[in-house]
């Protein structure tokens, strides 16, 4: 047996032609440095979700060069090309979960609920709101995200309804596009049916209003509309958009009882835009029982809970941002 220091010191590796290797391994590292600083990017023609940046492409300094990777990995986290996680389906349960919409759609429509949304809808103080946003645009897109499963749960079933009718009632209101990762293959196929845009892409919340836009958001979490309204902290954007979703007087009012300066972080940019918002909420609970007591004199079914769930807490969100404040000052 022989010891490591038996070995003879004569042992010796030989590589030949070790310096043109190492030449041409310098030579490659060059090249790829300079296609990286040649080449698009893919993915960062648009401006970014977050806020305007520039992409620092690697040159020299070890803080640049960090700095680089962090904007790419939040970009790709930002925007995650996406595809259903079930991928089952056939034309049987398409149609059944259309026939489930459709049915929910209709007692939506002949509720109290809708008569009153409609009503508040309609009103001067939010209608001239509307128009106003649209603007010259002439039509208003809206964006939904976090809809949930509309085959599972009825809700979510309830809101995409919701969302569809307004489509339908209203001309200004353009395209409407969806999105949340639990959707699957027949629940995609089915939005696509009724007039919807499934979105290909996870964008985490943070749409840019380069145009008139409406977020419909009702019960959405927290994130979500701290990305958005992180995505959208400019005077212009921020004027582009509408919000019906969560109401952010009550995000504010729970932070102040907590008293927790970790909750308070994971909210505030909820927290800041307070002083610009015109929150307008609407009393689903009055709904809920105005329509038991319609229905209690027709003796018809009722409408069954699901219709609170759906959207008790919810509110319109205006923003009334003066071209002269400064945001600077509100964001956290």
């Amino acid at each position: 047996m022989m010891l490591t220091g038996d070995i003879p010191p004569n042992q010796t590796i030989y590589i030949k032609n070790l310096n043109e290797k190492v030449k041409k391994e310098v030579s490659f590292s060059s090249s790829y440095r300079g296609m990286a600083s040649s080449a698009k990017t893919p993915g960062l023609d648009k401006p970014n979700p977050a806020e305007d940046w520039t992409v620092v492409l690697p040159r020299r300094g070890k803080q640049k060069r960090i700095f680089h990777k962090v904007i790419i990995h939040e970009r790709q986290k930002q925007e995650q090309v996406w595809t259903p996680a079930d991928i089952e389906t056939n034309p049987e349960r398409e149609s059944k979960l259309m026939q489930k919409i459709q049915t929910c759609m209709r007692k939506l429509e002949s509720s109290s609920f809708w008569l009153t949304f409609l009503d508040q809808l309609e009103t001067p103080e939010i209608f001239d709101r509307f128009l106003k946003a649209v603007g010259s645009e002439g039509k208003m897109q809206m964006v939904i995200y976090g809809i949930g499963s509309i085959e599972s749960y009825e809700p979510p079933r309830l809101q995409l309804s919701l969302a569809i009718l307004m489509k339908r009632m209203f001309s200004w209101i353009g395209e409407v596009e969806v999105f949340d990762p639990v959707i699957s293959l027949a629940e995609s196929r089915v939005l696509t049916a009724l007039g919807c845009s499934v979105l290909t892409v996870n964008e985490q919340g943070r749409r840019q209003a380069l145009r008139p836009t409406m977020f419909f958001m009702p019960h959405c979490d927290a994130e979500l509309y701290e990305n958005l309204l992180e995505a959208n902290w400019r005077h212009d954007l921020l004027g582009n958009m509408i919000l019906f979703g969560n109401s952010f007087e009550a995000y504010e009012q729970h932070v102040s009882e907590c008293k927790n300066l970790r909750l308070a972080d994971s909210r505030k940019h909820i927290i800041a835009i307070r002083q610009f918002v015109n929150e307008l909420p609407i009393d689903s609970r009055k709904q809920i029982v105005a329509f038991r007591q319609f229905v209690k004199e027709r003796s018809i079914d009722p409408f069954s809970d699901d219709q609170f769930r759906a959207f008790h807490g919810s509110s319109w969100h205006f923003f009334d941002i003066d071209p002269h404040s400064d945001l600077c000052d509100a964001k956290p």
